[in-house]
């Protein structure tokens, strides 16, 4: 809901119309700034489909004024002339806009075209600007039809340094100064093997900027999807403080980031998160955006994927070397050749005759999952009805001439469909119907890559810039969003195909902001080097920031062939994110977690166990991502925003609030020191606590996991084949206490399939409370009903400092009973056994 919005009338430096400036203010402290032609030649492209919804506005006109916002300590002080924005709290600037004079808005023109060029009337004066109409690209030409249109602004951010965000970059989790000229680029790419450390654009886009100080978060939303640079500049300001008398006004020195946004085209179209707090930044960029959509419980658990599993015996003997090596596993994956010439939604008959006894005799019975490739080209083919349906109804991307697009990709020649249109993405999800996907089954979901999109033989291998989508906008426009799009129409496909009642699972390498809402991602091509896994820690970090908490990287790197130790530290990485991947390239070695002699396979063994342990733990964390926007992994400094030594860590980080987790990126390491935060802060191991910075000597065995003091964790107390064989495990309650001796956490429980949670309120969500000896399990939400068999069967309490006398149970509706328990003095645990609390009811533990 709109609380307030102004209008005015200004001109830029270098616009001859004047430009239309919208000030709003949204509740929740999100203020939008739009700024468009007054009267454009034609209409410029303004991003459909990725707000939620459209905030209703209230006018309220001015042309100058100081408006007071919601918080009375908070301000917005607007001139027109010249344009400015300051935002002011308690008297101090926090962000402002156009201080350094950047506003730039180049409007359409009408255009004729004469002899095969392009003519303008505006530009017959000036000639050498008609390079600007049309750009050469090798054998390429891009011809903009009404001009360049290119926009820009500046915001200051006033008294911060450390700023994050703008996936997805190869990149450190800080982001860098720009001066040098190397400026951040969010442009869809394919980019085999992209390159550590490049501020290049690669395979997904969110243009999400957060900067953080003690004592506040502040966030910036550019919505445009055309491609996009921001510039980043650093440096100290100086702020005079006022006085009643000038002459005894002083000075001081702060630091001040600003940022500069340019998109090709489009409008300006920013939302200014306000915070303070890192989680209302994230709660603020949802109520636009959406949440992340609640996973199907069997994505938590881990796929195995190769360019490409060969046929069905393949796929069957991968499935059941999984068994013999007692590793468990839920998705096996299928890359392109599993197709019939690389035409999506058929089978290559001789190498996958009879996909549906693969599915229901292989996978089904162990209650695994198959996921498949859906790239967005298709072969050219009359005979493939993919694509001889796609062209009768003209749902192809069309050239400037009008035919349909064209361009080289795996299948060879290739029509590109028009995601962007709604009648394309009905139609597109129709084809996941049973009785048109034949073959298919409902444990088949879907994959989507090269959807940025790639074009082999392209500029900068995508599609030319002036291809014209529904609505006759051109691709420049709605580049960022094609990927999106896909994903978008495949989700919807898979939900259809169920009648709407089973989630889908989608995986797609390209992204936008509000991919969320559909499935999870991926950081791409990366490369079987110990870099690429140091670098996937800040790249799914700065994912997960921008509201994409399902991400991950592939374990082990998708090109080159991982040496053994590196290949481990993956998966010890990686069972510790929110994704978790293996995959390779066809011109690898295959690298089955087997593979690599017995001691390796038992440390992967160990990993992966561990991860399908820690379920629990980790859907209670995508269900909070769900709904209140939190990010299931997330920078050290989200969870101690106070501690500047926490600002810039990125080589540990935070698995919900619980688990601070430290990957090994390097090669033979033996120790490390691992930053624990909060002087207050009490982490914990089965071994010890620790405070502040730590040496940890290392084995080969694992890597530094700790819990943090004042937390709960439900785990799984045994490991099945796949998640859906664990349903019905036990649980174990790891109890972490803090100075205060108290600690609280929370499990979600539901069928772990369907929308019924949703839908028809079946789902559990249980509070523990540990406070003053007492340890209990609440309700946490009355709307939620879901019946389980499911008890607590083991709960270990770290940090209890004297042997208790006796525990006893209280069940509501029942008798006191004594509870079986040991204690390990020189650790201080105290173990209470033989439990069997049903998690759907209440219940009291009392330690005396």
């Amino acid at each position: 809901m709109i609380k307030s919005v102004i209008y005015f009338l200004l001109k830029s430096n270098n616009a001859k119309e004047p430009l239309l400036v919208e000030i709003s203010e949204i509740e929740g402290n999100i203020f939008r700034l739009k700024i468009n032609e007054k009267v454009p030649f034609k209409p410029r492209y303004e991003v459909p489909d990725v707000l939620i919804k459209e905030p209703v506005l209230l006018q309220k006109d001015a042309d100058k004024l100081v408006l007071t916002c919601a918080d009375e300590d908070q301000q917005l002080h607007v001139t027109a002339n010249p344009f400015q924005i300051q935002f002011v709290c308690k008297g101090e600037i926090v962000w402002s806009t156009n201080s350094n004079g950047l506003l730039y808005f180049e409007h359409l023109q009408p255009a004729f075209f004469q002899g095969g060029g392009i003519r303008t009337v505006a530009l017959q004066e000036n000639q050498d600007d008609l390079g600007l109409w049309e750009e050469k690209f090798g054998k390429f030409s891009d011809i903009k039809a009404n001009g360049p249109s290119s926009i820009g602004l500046d915001f200051s951010l006033h008294g911060f340094e450390h700023v994050y965000g703008i996936p997805q970059h190869a990149e450190t989790l800080l982001l860098k100064n720009t001066s040098d000229g190397d400026v951040y680029r969010l442009y869809n790419l394919d980019v085999f093997g992209y390159k550590v450390h490049s501020k290049m654009g690669i395979y997904g886009a969110v243009p999400l900027l957060l900067a953080h100080k003690p004592g506040r978060t502040a966030g910036i939303f550019w919505l445009n999807s055309s491609e996009t640079l921001v510039e980043i500049a650093t440096k100290a300001a100086m702020e005079v403080l006022s006085s009643r008398t000038p002459e005894t006004s002083k000075q001081r020195v702060l630091p001040q980031t600003d940022v500069r946004w340019m998109s090709e085209s489009g409008i300006i179209d920013t939302f200014i998160l306000m915070g303070p707090q890192p989680f209302d930044i994230f709660k603020q960029y949802a109520e636009l955006t959406g949440t992340q959509a609640l996973p199907p419980l069997f994505s938590l658990g881990y796929h195995q994927c190769r360019w490409n599993y060969e046929d069905e015996d393949d796929v069957e003997g991968v499935d059941a070397g999984f068994d013999m090596h007692d590793i468990p596993y839920d998705v096996i994956w299928l890359d392109i050749e599993h197709t019939d010439g690389k035409r999506y939604f058929t089978w290559n008959k001789e190498k996958f005759g009879n996909p549906e006894r693969m599915q229901k005799q292989i996978l089904m019975k162990k209650k695994r999952k198959l996921v498949v490739i859906l790239d967005p080209h298709i072969k050219v083919d009359p005979l493939y009805t993919i694509y001889s349906q796609a062209k009768e109804r003209g749902y192809f991307v069309k050239d400037r001439k009008g035919k349909d697009f064209e361009g080289i990709c795996w299948p060879g020649l290739s029509s590109y469909l028009d995601f962007t249109n709604p009648e394309v993405r009905e139609w597109y999800a129709d084809q996941f119907a049973f009785s048109a996907y034949k073959g298919s089954s409902e444990i088949l979901f879907a994959w989507n890559d090269m959807n940025e999109p790639s074009v082999f033989r392209g500029v900068e291998l995508t599609m030319q810039k002036d291809a014209v989508h529904y609505g006759k906008w051109e691709h420049r426009e709605v580049h960022n969003l094609y990927g999106f799009y896909q994903q978008m129409a495949t989700a919807e496909g898979l939900i259809r195909r169920s009648g709407g009642l089973e989630r889908p699972f989608v995986l797609t390498r390209s992204f936008f902001a509000g991919s969320q809402k559909y499935g999870a991602v991926w950081t791409g091509d990366n490369k079987a080097k110990w870099q690429y896994l140091k670098i996937s820690v800040p790249m799914l970090l700065t994912i997960s920031m921008a509201g994409i908490s399902f991400c991950g990287a592939d374990v082990g790197g998708f090109i080159g062939n991982p040496e053994p130790e590196l290949l481990v530290r993956w998966y010890q990485a990686g069972a510790l994110q929110p994704f978790f991947r293996g995959h390779a390239n066809m011109n690898t070695k295959r690298r089955e977690p087997w593979l690599f002699g017995e001691e390796n396979t038992r440390i992967i063994r160990n990993a992966i166990k561990e991860r399908y342990s820690l379920l629990p733990y980790l859907y209670a964390l995508f269900y909070r991502a769900h709904k209140v926007a939190e990010p299931v992994m997330r920078p050290v400094w989200v969870e101690f925003p106070k501690e500047l030594e926490t600002f810039g860590i990125e080589d540990e980080y935070m698995l919900g609030n619980a688990l601070l987790v430290y990957p090994v990126t390097e090669p033979k390491v033996t120790a490390v020191n691992v930053f624990l935060p909060g002087p207050q802060e009490v982490m914990k191991t089965i071994i010890n606590s620790f405070i502040s910075l730590f040496y940890i000597p290392l084995c080969f065995y694992g890597i530094p996991v700790m819990q943090r003091g004042g937390t709960v964790i439900p785990l799984k107390t045994s490991v099945g084949k796949s998640t859906e064989l664990m349903v019905d495990v036990p649980y174990e309650l790891r109890v972490a206490l803090d100075t205060k001796e108290s600690a609280v956490g929370e499990l979600y429980l539901d069928d772990g399939h369907s929308f019924q949670y949703l839908h028809e309120k079946k789902f559990l969500l249980r509070k523990f409370t540990f406070h003053k000896n007492v340890f209990s399990s609440r309700c946490a939400d009355e709307n939620g009903q879901f019946h389980t068999k499911c008890v607590v069967e083991q709960i270990l309490i770290l940090g209890i400092k004297k042997q208790p006398s006796s525990v006893t149970a209280s069940i509501h509706d029942g008798k006191d009973q004594a509870v079986a328990f040991t204690y390990d003095a020189k650790i201080s645990v105290l173990t209470l056994q033989k439990l069997s609390l049903n998690v759907g009811i209440d219940w009291v533990l009392h330690i005396k």
